[in-house]
């Protein structure tokens, strides 16, 4: 035993053991996710053909996994060797584990034509589902023997927030393999049918003995971080992270009916003198959102249905034309149950006016009678309009609702977060098309700056209880 280099302890085992195509493992800090991603190429490097990479978003943050496998690497294989121009270990069998960062379009090129049996993740939520996605065309087997698979470790909260969440934190509970059925046409005809598998292995700190045997005060400082980050950090909450925009959202099942405290609530017919207005971003690579909101009479805006366009895939449109479109909101406006016979007016993307190209898509959908005024399209004055809104008043009700119905709002909202580069707008490469629509609706009743009043809404926020939370852990 004195000449372990590296024990792992039972939850990252049984990460490392996991035979299913896809496995994240995390979901809070300090739950040893950066030496599980490093170690698990090493069950296969006695394999000669077998290539690993372990991708981080950007070089910096790889640094301090290159240098922690120098630490560990060469001490349990002596004749290994690493390359510091390529970022690669060698090791005697001819086996290699690459270290590659991912941080723009064209780093994930270079990447094109090449193959590993093995590809890591660290941080996944640092990546966006088309840079994930691509690799696994680059994830195929180099020989014989080896294991061919998909690995990532990740908290929540960063750009892929929304779509990690949706692929294995909601699709079942953890420790659940869920499996999907790829369908590929065969040349001579038919269907061959290839199952595919993933799993989520949550772990948190009280996962890492090492860690709380090394700084026993390492958990208190996690309690002490603003609520948002602790509840992710700490107890690997996926409804609350640092970076997060809409840090107001409440989801909270037990108040649907009396509304108090939450901004999900069930469907009730609302009275027929609310006026509804139709929210439109264009979308066709990708989605399209098309929201109805009725107002009450204090001004109060309620989200009654939806349609968007979006694939199985995040982020990606159906590719419908403006004709289809229009015809599918003309049907639903004459027939859904909380729309047909409503006075509904349209407020939509300023660019579907543009005919420079032929004939607008607002002139199209004109033809439908599906009509739209132009939305207001300053972005920090209608990101504001959804915080105002979404602020609770003394009485715990915001001035936003949305009926459960509407899952892709539910979805999508809560997992935006902000830009790099314009600190206070929402990053759009995220899937941002219900944010737009929605906000160009708020802006045709705009509101007074209103700050969250409900005593008790956010616990955490107040001394009392920051300090009840340090008592719990």
């Amino acid at each position: 035993m004195n000449n372990v280099i590296w024990s792992p302890h039972p939850r990252q085992a049984e990460f490392l053991k996991r035979r299913e195509y896809e496995a994240l493992y995390g979901g809070a800090a300090g739950g040893g996710k950066s030496d599980a991603a490093l170690m698990l190429p090493l069950y296969w490097v006695h394999v000669p053909c077998f290539k690993a990479l372990i991708l981080r978003k950007t070089y910096p943050e790889l640094a301090e996994l290159i240098d922690r496998s120098r630490s560990c690497y060469q001490a349990a294989f002596p004749k290994a060797k690493y390359h510091v121009q390529e970022h690669r270990w060698t090791f005697a069998s001819g086996a290699s584990v690459f270290f590659g960062s991912m941080h723009t379009p064209e780093d994930r090129e270079k990447y094109r034509g090449r193959q590993f049996d093995l590809i890591v993740f660290d941080e996944l939520t640092h990546f966006t589902w088309e840079e994930y996605s691509f690799m696994f065309s680059r994830n195929r087997p180099s020989g014989p023997g080896t294991f061919v698979g998909i690995r990532a470790t990740t908290n929540p909260g960063g750009i892929g927030h929304g779509w990690v969440k949706d692929r294995f934190i909601t699709a079942a509970p953890p420790m659940t393999t869920i499996t999907e059925v790829a369908e590929i046409i065969l040349p001579e005809g038919g269907v061959q049918k290839i199952p595919r598998t993933r799993i989520f292995v949550p772990a948190t700190v009280h996962d890492n003995p090492t860690l709380l045997a090394n700084d026993p005060t390492y958990i208190a400082n996690l309690a002490m971080l603003p609520p948002a980050e602790r509840d992710a950090q700490l107890y690997g909450s996926w409804d609350s992270f640092s970076g997060q925009v809409f840090r107001e959202w409440r989801n909270d099942p037990k108040h649907y009916e009396d509304q108090a405290g939450t901004h999900v609530v069930a469907p009730f017919d609302t009275p027929r003198h609310w006026p509804v207005v139709r929210g439109f971003d264009w979308g066709y690579a990708r989605p399209f959102s098309v929201g109805w909101w009725a107002f009450d009479e204090e001004g109060r805006a309620w989200r009654v249905a939806e349609y968007y366009g979006v694939t199985d895939r995040p982020n990606e449109g159906v590719k419908m034309t403006a004709a289809e479109v229009a015809a599918e909101i003309s049907r639903m406006e004459k027939e859904h149950p909380l729309l047909k016979g409503r006075n509904i007016t349209g407020v939509a993307d300023p660019s579907i006016f543009d005919g420079s190209r032929g004939e607008s898509i607002a002139d199209t959908m004109a033809k439908y009678r599906v009509y739209f005024d132009k939305g207001e399209n300053a972005r920090i004055p209608g990101k504001m309009q959804m915080h105002y809104r979404m602020a609770f008043g003394e009485e715990g009700r915001p001035m936003l609702y949305v009926m459960n119905t509407c899952r892709h709002f539910i979805r999508t909202i809560p997992s935006l977060v902000y830009s790099e580069r314009m600190v206070e707008d929402v990053d759009t490469t995220q899937e941002d098309h219900i944010y737009d629509e929605a906000r160009y609706v708020m802006m045709t009743r705009p509101l007074k700056a209103r700050k969250n009043q409900f005593p008790g809404m956010f616990p955490g926020e107040d001394p009392l209880n920051q300090r009840a939370t340090v008592l719990r852990v």
